[in-house]
């Protein structure tokens, strides 16, 4: 009876835990009345709201974005009412911050207008087709620790009137009402309200639960389309599980793919703890197919390495300003890394596809100007710059940064050919140990972890700490053809003899605002920072500079510059008439031969292939599929 008794107390104790949990829930509700001209209407309900005046705010940083974003800029008419709809004293302390005053009630309700029309994994889009809601773009918060570890919860309205169903890794509480557990958890939980198409499918995990992938798309492809794609990534989400062992244990059982396809969207993809966004710029997905797993398969890696191998430095995620990492070339590039790599191993590329790839790679850390000067870790840390960030004047990327990604990318495949190579281990035995010690129990983790884990693996803490020391820490490079020649791949300049002088028009990213060639100008004008050491830049030509003669010629497209130089000999030199801002002026520019480096098989070099080169690309490429 004792038993019983205490029974009842305690489900009586849990229900009113509930109960509780359900008043101090903050509420907002998202309503679409004016959907074709881009607006939500958005009303947030506080209860027991703090004491005192306190700060509600739009953020200025995404989960899996590094730099800052000004998301206030899209929101307007903020006022604050009580529940009775009675005025309450609202100030505007910043672009993007908001105070109540001291004197409300219990309860506030905080009301505004969202406007967004930038359908990508970082803003917000709304249509009438859809609503594609990245909630830091989308939804103020109310400023204090205390207030952020509420519950939130989420009415969706309007779906019938647009014919939209719900995606998400929100918890559905039902009909149109999701939550989350806090504002964290609210922030990486992107969500699609479209008439989207759905293929699901259930995962036997390791330790025999069920976890649930859920495909939706928003597209112009059939069902049958969508169907077939949902196979493919299947296939790919099992060679990822092979390299961990297991997939994480999601929230609610249930991980889902939010992926929008339409020519005007702007192409990202963008992780999560148990979903990812991704937006592809083209027709439709049929066709596209194998392209397009490209983003799935490095977003999908994400649910292990990023979310739950999660870097100290990003946890917990600040939505105020940007989040600076040191590890991004292990979050970022070692998923980079792995993202084509099981593409390989899935059998949707072909080895020579995969050679392209490393091509990329190498030519990343041995061919740029900033992995000869800076480590890894300091192009982690230039991520509050280089990702997507709000800047829009020109900077010098194309001789101060190298992408995190592909420099990240490159490291991995040094450090796992030396693995197998040297240790009769692979990097996917590295990956599982940090999974093990690191992911799997959500111990963030710090670049001398990551070491230590080495160590670890290989039981040799002088080998880690020489690599981390050379190789994360400092600029040099491993030997990549030696190490690709164990795979039979052969590392060889890829335009041998031939005349080169370098990007006139650079290849970095080019500001907003900068200059814009406009029909009918003269010349070709020099966008972005010439690289260093290549023969244009030697010649003094940079930016703002534009290119009006080759060798006597009048140029107008770069092409008519490449097809210049293909005529020439290493050593030969042109001379380039061009103009800027002091006049006009004349320089020589001396041809050398290309540096860039490519990536082919033994087999397409005409060298033969031996038996211990063909074991270990199989090992290293083949499927890992039991």
């Amino acid at each position: 009876m004792k038993k019983l008794i205490f029974l009842a107390g305690f489900c009586f104790t849990i229900a009113l835990s509930h109960a509780q949990d359900a008043q101090k829930a903050i509420f907002y509700e998202v309503s679409f009345a004016n959907a074709a001209h881009h607006e939500a209407e958005i009303m947030i309900t506080i209860p027991s709201a703090p004491s005192g005046p306190f700060n509600v705010r739009m953020s200025r940083s995404s989960a899996g974005r590094y730099a800052t974003h000004e998301f206030g800029k899209n929101v307007y008419n903020v006022t604050a009412s009580t529940v009775d709809g009675a005025t309450i004293a609202l100030k505007q302390l910043e672009g993007d911050v908001f105070q109540v005053a001291e004197d409300h009630p219990a309860t506030v309700r905080i009301s505004y207008t969202l406007f967004a029309n930038w359908t990508d994994g970082t803003y917000a889009s709304i249509d009438e087709s859809h609503a594609h809601l990245n909630m830091p773009a989308a939804f103020m918060w109310v400023v204090g620790k205390e207030q952020e570890a509420r519950p939130v919860k989420f009415a969706f309205n309007d779906l019938d009137k647009y014919g939209w169903k719900v995606a998400t890794q929100l918890k559905h509480e039902g009909a149109n009402v999701y939550s989350a557990p806090n504002l964290q958890y609210m922030m990486d939980s992107p969500t699609e309200l479209s008439n989207f198409k759905e293929s699901s499918w259930d995962v036997v995990n390791t330790d025999g639960k069920t976890e649930k992938i859920n495909l939706t798309v928003h597209s112009d492809d059939a069902q049958p389309v969508i169907d077939n794609f949902g196979k493919m990534v299947q296939k790919m989400v099992l060679e990822e599980k092979a390299v961990f062992g297991e997939l994480p244990a999601y929230d609610f059982g249930e991980y889902t793919f939010l992926d929008d396809v339409y020519p005007t969207v702007s192409g990202d993809g963008m992780e999560h703890r148990n979903s990812t966004c991704i937006v592809q710029p083209i027709d439709k997905v049929e066709g596209n197919e194998v392209r397009l797993l490209s983003t799935f398969s490095h977003e999908y890696f994400h649910s292990w390495n990023v979310k739950r191998i999660r870097p100290k430095s990003l946890e917990p995620f600040n939505f105020e300003h940007a989040n600076m990492s040191s590890e991004l070339w292990f979050a970022e590039g070692f998923t980079q890394y792995y993202g084509e790599l099981l593409l390989e191993r899935s059998g949707f590329h072909t080895v020579d596809d995969y050679t392209r790839t490393l091509s990329g790679l190498v030519n990343s850390v041995l061919h740029t100007p900033a992995a000869a000067k800076y480590p890894p870790t300091q192009m982690s840390r230039y991520a509050v710059f280089a990702d997507a960030g709000v800047s829009i004047d020109p900077n010098n990327d194309n001789n101060v940064f190298t992408s995190y990604y592909l420099y990240g990318g490159a490291t991995a495949l040094a450090l796992d050919l030396i693995l197998r190579s040297d240790f009769h281990l692979t990097l996917d035995d590295y990956m599982r140990t940090v999974w093990l010690d690191r992911g799997k129990v959500m111990k963030p983790y710090t670049v001398p972890d990551l070491q230590a884990d080495l160590a670890k693996v290989t039981n040799s803490p002088k080998f880690a700490a020489d690599f981390f020391n050379h190789c994360i820490y400092g600029v040099d490079k491993s030997n990549y053809e030696t190490l690709l020649a164990k795979a039979g791949l052969l590392l060889r300049k890829a335009a041998p003899g031939k005349a080169w002088a370098g990007s006139l028009t650079g290849s970095g990213r080019r500001g907003r605002s900068g200059q814009a060639r406009t029909s009918g100008s003269e010349g070709i004008p020099i966008l972005t920072s010439t690289v260093i050491g290549t023969p244009v830049y030697k010649a003094g030509l940079d930016a703002g500079d534009v290119i009006l003669k080759i060798d006597g010629k009048e140029v107008k497209e770069e092409k008519e510059v490449d097809d210049i130089v293909a005529t020439k000999n290493i050593g030969d030199k042109i001379v380039v008439s061009y103009k800027n801002r002091t006049g006009n002026h004349e320089t020589t520019v001396t041809l050398e031969e290309n540096p860039y480096q490519e990536v082919v098989t033994f087999e397409k070099a005409g060298k033969e292939l031996t038996q211990g080169q063909k074991d270990f690309r199989s090992k290293w490429l083949s499927s890992k599929v039991q």
